[in-house]
This record gives structure tokens, C-alpha cells and sequence, in this order.
């Protein structure tokens, strides 16, 4: 086996060029163009608080998408959720009309109040409340900019490069059916391709009725409240991070996850926890029936840096994180459609092997949590902290390997065949 690997690998090729047929300046056109246009179509940007740094923001979801996809797909899937819960809530106090464009355009921070130290955002929370505490009617909503034809004015979404995309990824899976088919092998670069489509897909799913690329939000005036509701809608608020008052705008911002209302809930239990057990260790304390006054600190729940966190509803379905586990484990598994490619070296195919049988049981078992945070609780940590780093750097051996083996290219990849009746060398 030794023997005929080596003298496969003696065979391999460089750079080929495209007048024989495949080349590699159309492989590496057709692989790249299908992974950017995928992933610009589906990344759908959230509005940032400054317009210099919406292209930025986009930019740096380019590239979590490109490193892994599998973690946008899931925030696809949070967000929906988050959406289709805000559309129930609000069925009944918008006569019905209150749909998931409308959750969508809240979701992603394009609803803003002003303040007189700037702008800040209206939670999907926030904006439930407001009208179930009939502070703000329905029939108003075009006034707050709400009106659906107000925000597909807004949204950037282009049928176009819509078209161009669904073209181009079907022409390439067909390619790459009819070359198996044919007994013909997939370069590495075209098995990656491959990898991404079924996570876009299923993202894109997630964000259809997604307003995309709106840089300027909706800015309005909250209604007469009084002291007591003002301070409630404010302690309702997920964030401050994204308001023009609280934080210095920095390229740091672009790269912030949008917070989700499941996460504001857990962190106001695990308040209100913390602060019942502080009345109950000073009732002890001073043996007195009188509840004593606790304040500060003592009522506080520890300060948590998280790393990832499942929305409870979506964890506790056994079918969704089945169908999450199966989307997720998709990506490292047809990075092996070329298990049988030729590699430069014998290294460097186990490497791509090894890696992508990594990517993904590493992701499995970060999956398997329902959060994670970054703090010593036992060894269990190691595989909590450890598992998205072996699966970060599993990723970026792939993502590497796919380059440097155009240097030695099995022949086969090269190769083409005729579709009859039609003439056509693919």
C-alpha cells in the first residue's frame, strides 16, 4: 500500500492551465466565487449604532462564517426562535398583522429611542412590553417606521445575486455528482465548497424574512410613562453596549454577538436567586423575623465571561439539537468526499483525515452543553474550553491544506468528461 502511494504521489501535478480542459485558475474561480457568494448572501448584519462601522461588522461576519459556519447557522437558529416567540406575543395585540419581518427588524437593533445623551435601542423585550402595557398602540406602528413596505425601502436584499448564487450552487453540486458519478476525484478546495452549502442553506432558511444590509435605524419617542414603568423599561434593556451613550465606538464593537432575550431572562432569575439567598442567610444571621435590608454586591450573582450559550427552549428539544448535531456534523464529514484524492504526501492526507474527523467531534462535544463559561468548574472545563479550540485549529489546517495541495495535484482532478448531447467538459 506503501509502495503504490508513492508512486500515485510521483504522478501528482502543478499548476495546470485551462486551455486542456480543468484547470487550476477555474478551480480555484469556481470553488472561491461559489464560497463568497454563499456567504455574502446569507450573512444578514445587524445595524450597527455608527455607519462607518456597518461594512466592518459585515466583514468580520464574513469571516465567522468562513471559520466556522456552524456557529452562524445556530445563531440563525436563535434568532428565529427569538422571533417566532415575539410574533406569538404580540399576535394579539397587533390583530394578527405583527409578523416575523417585523420581529426580525427589532431583533437586529433597528428600533431606537432618542435620550438627550443619544439613541439607544428598543429590545424585542422592551418593544412587547411597551405595547401589551397598551403604551403604544399598533395602529400607529408605520410611525415608529414598523410599516412593511418602510423596511424591504430599507432592506438591500438583491433578487439578482440571489438568482446568480442558487445557479451557481446548484450547477456546482451537480458538477460534483456527476464527477463521483464518473469515478472522478474532488480536489480538496471543491470537498470544502461542498462543506458550506447545506450550513448556508439552512441558514438562509433561518433569516428569509430577514431585513438585510439596513445602515440607518428607525429613531423614535417613547411614550409618556411614568417614573416606575420608565425605570422597568429600562431595567428590561439585554445590553448598553450598543448605545450611542454607554460605550466608545470601536473596531472592537464589530465583532460583538447580538444578545438574546433568553439570556436576559436566565441572568435576571440567577439575580433574583442570589438576592432571595442573601435575604435568607441575614435572616439567619440576626435572628430576626423582620426581612433585612440587602443591597449591592451581596444580591449579585457572580460576574460570568460566556462563551456560548443555548437558548433553553432549543436545547431541551431532543429533535432540534438532533437536527443541529446532524447540520453540524455535515461540515467536517464532506470534507472527506475527497478521501480518496491523491495528497502531496502521505503527512499531509492524514493531517486533512484526522482534521476533519476532529472538526467534528470536537463540535459535538462543545454542542453537547447548554452553556459554557469561561471558569475552572472541574476537568469537565478542559473539554468545555478545549473542544472549540481543537476545533479552531482543526479548521484552519484544512482551510490551509486546501492551498498548499494545488502544489501537487492528483491528475484525476484535472480530468474531465463529456455530458452527452450536450458537449459540455466538466
Amino acid at each position: 500500500m506503501g509502495t503504490s502511494s508513492s508512486a500515485a504521489q510521483s504522478t501528482l501535478v502543478g499548476w495546470r492551465s485551462e486551455p486542456d480542459g480543468r484547470g487550476t485558475l477555474g478551480l480555484l474561480a469556481t470553488s472561491l466565487s461559489t464560497i463568497f457568494l454563499c456567504t455574502w448572501v446569507v450573512i444578514h448584519p445587524r445595524v450597527h449604532k455608527s455607519e462607518v462601522y456597518a461594512v466592518p461588522h459585515k466583514l468580520a461576519l464574513l469571516a465567522k462564517t468562513l471559520l466556522a459556519p456552524e456557529f452562524i447557522a445556530i445563531e440563525g437558529l436563535q434568532e428565529w426562535a427569538q422571533c417566532r416567540r415575539m410574533v406569538s406575543e404580540c399576535s394579539e395585540l397587533s390583530y394578527g398583522e405583527f409578523n416575523l419581518v417585523h420581529a426580525y427588524y427589532i431583533s437586529m437593533l433597528a428600533l431606537r429611542y432618542q435620550t438627550p445623551d443619544g439613541n439607544r435601542v428598543i429590545w424585542p423585550n422592551q418593544y412587547t412590553w411597551l405595547l401589551s402595557q397598551g403604551l403604544i398602540k399598533w395602529e400607529n406602528h408605520a410611525d415608529w417606521g414598523l410599516a412593511i413596505d418602510q423596511i424591504q425601502d430599507k432592506s438591500k436584499s438583491d433578487s439578482i445575486t440571489k438568482f446568480i448564487t442558487l445557479s451557481q450552487v446548484l450547477w456546482f453540486v451537480a458538477t460534483c455528482i456527476m464527477r463521483a458519478a464518473n469515478d472522478l476525484p474532488l480536489s480538496q478546495l471543491e470537498s470544502m465548497t461542498l462543506s458550506y452549502i447545506p450550513l448556508f442553506a439552512i441558514t438562509y432558511f433561518f433569516w428569509w424574512n430577514k431585513p438585510k444590509d439596513i445602515f440607518s435605524p428607525s429613531i423614535v419617542r417613547l411614550p409618556a410613562m411614568s417614573r416606575e414603568e420608565v425605570q422597568h423599561f429600562e431595567s428590561m434593556a439585554l445590553s448598553n453596549k450598543f448605545d450611542e451613550n454607554q460605550t466608545p465606538v470601536t473596531y472592537w464593537s464589530i465583532w460583538y454577538l447580538t444578545p438574546r432575550v433568553f439570556e436576559k431572562e436566565e441572568s435576571d432569575r440567577m439575580e433574583l436567586d442570589a438576592h432571595n439567598r442573601a435575604i435568607e442567610r441575614a435572616a439567619v444571621q440576626t435572628s430576626s423575623p423582620k426581612v433585612p435590608d440587602v443591597h449591592g454586591e451581596m444580591v449579585k450573582p457572580r460576574k460570568e465571561i460566556v462563551v456560548a450559550h443555548w437558548d433553553p427552549h432549543l436545547y431541551r428539544s431532543k429533535t432540534i439539537r438532533s437536527l443541529c448535531c446532524l447540520f453540524g456534523a455535515s461540515f467536517g464529514a464532506l470534507h472527506l468526499a475527497c478521501w480518496n484524492t491523491i495528497f502531496p504526501t502521505t503527512v499531509e492526507m492524514w493531517m486533512w483525515r484526522g482534521s476533519a474527523f476532529v472538526s467534528i467531534f470536537s463540535l459535538l462535544a462543545f454542542m453537547h452543553f447548554e452553556k459554557v463559561i469561561l471558569r475552572w468548574d472541574g476537568l469537565i472545563t478542559i473539554v468545555k474550553i478545549g473542544a472549540p479550540g481543537i476545533y479552531f485549529i482543526s479548521r484552519v489546517l484544512m482551510m490551509g491544506e486546501v492551498f498548499a495541495a494545488l502544489r501537487a495535484v492528483d491528475p484525476g482532478v484535472y480530468e474531465t468528461y463529456e455530458v452527452e448531447n450536450y458537449g459540455i467538459n466538466l
